[in-house]
């Protein structure tokens, strides 16, 4: 069986950290963007992460951050993978993940015109920039950063591409299973679909969620 890796996003409290755990979460996400309202400091995700055990990957969310800034985060929050949601270029985000020795991702805002062309090239331009560059999240465009919480077209994925990607936008419990059964990712990502408050993640939704990608794992419906 392929199992669909699960990222539950903009967690700030102790005890949704300790949900998504549970729930079998691979990773979870802190965003560091201070405009978000699911935005922590460092300090306040120093204290989340403590409830990480071993093998749960925590990542931070950037937005158009300066190296100076993810130094700062860094330096106090056990941050093990970096999360690029802004204007950032594949050469920015290598330069920022190569001052603080961490792995990359970098979002794609898809939006209507958006082709599977576009995103293959944007892809081989992010592994060309830097050998810590991970995947590409791919999320819907809105005209704000930080995730969009909307569908996009899936079908603009190409084939070779899905499995490496971390999809994103609009998912949750009951779209996640023909999400993953559509795409096949390699990987989801979740934030305001476990939600019920910004921000305030709800133990029973993100139960639901994990359990709507596993149902997918399961079945393996061919493209």
């Amino acid at each position: 069986m392929n199992r669909t890796r699960i990222k539950i996003c903009g967690l700030t409290r102790v005890d949704d950290v300790r949900a998504a755990v549970a729930s079998g979460a691979d990773a979870i996400g802190f965003v560091f963007y201070p405009k978000s309202p699911r935005y922590v400091s460092a300090q306040q995700a120093a204290v989340l992460a403590a409830a990480v055990p071993p093998f749960v990957t925590s990542t931070g969310l950037f937005v158009n951050a300066t190296e100076a800034e993810v130094r700062a985060a860094l330096a106090v929050a056990p941050i093990g993978l970096l999360q690029f949601h802004g204007d950032e270029t594949p050469e920015q985000c290598a330069a920022l993940a190569t001052s603080v020795a961490r792995p990359w991702i970098k979002a794609f805002r898809v939006k209507p015109d958006t082709t599977g062309a576009d995103l293959l090239e944007y892809e081989r331009l992010c592994r060309a920039a830097s050998p810590l560059f991970s995947s590409l999240l791919l999320d819907t465009y809105v005209d704000a950063y930080g995730g969009a919480g909307k569908v996009f077209d899936w079908s603009l994925i190409p084939n070779e591409l899905a499995p490496r990607v971390v999809l994103s936008g609009g998912l949750n419990a009951q779209n996640a299973t023909g999400a993953v059964n559509r795409v096949r990712p390699f990987a989801v990502d979740v934030s305001s679909g476990v939600e019920r408050g910004k921000g305030i993640k709800d133990a029973a939704m993100i139960a639901d969620f994990v359990a709507a990608v596993r149902a997918a794992d399961t079945t393996q419906i061919q493209r």
